[in-house]
């Protein structure tokens, strides 16, 4: 079932995209990764995603940025926000928004949120 969903990863630091990549292909999702939220934007596949996860701080359009260009955009692909700042901030800024998760995260934490994330009609 995993494998009909691609999942967006967008992280300015290649180390974090490999190892979130690996990861997630290791739980049979399907991975696009990018290395800022401008490039995952101009990609054909930005509305074909099942599910966005995204670091906030990054160079350019931060992922808070990112996150409201999409709804601005009508894209209602659901979106999980990494940080190593306060997920309170982060909550501040957005409301109830879906998964937030501190760095760093466990495994199942994240497989959790995107879960849901992708069982949201």
């Amino acid at each position: 079932m995993n494998s009909e969903h691609a999942i967006a990863i967008i992280d300015d630091s290649s180390s974090v995209r490999r190892a979130l990549e690996s990861l997630l292909r290791s739980l049979g999702f399907v991975v696009l990764s990018f290395e800022s939220a401008e490039a995952f934007l101009a990609s054909p596949v930005a509305r074909e995603t099942s599910c966005v996860v995204t670091d906030v701080e990054m160079p350019g359009l931060t992922g808070i940025d990112l996150y409201e260009r999409m709804r601005s955009d009508k894209n209602q692909t659901p979106v999980i926000f990494i940080t190593a700042n306060s997920e309170e901030k982060v909550r501040a800024r957005l409301g109830s928004t879906p998964c937030v998760l501190n760095k760093p995260f466990e495994v199942d934490e994240l497989a959790d949120c995107i879960n849901r994330a992708i069982a949201t009609p």
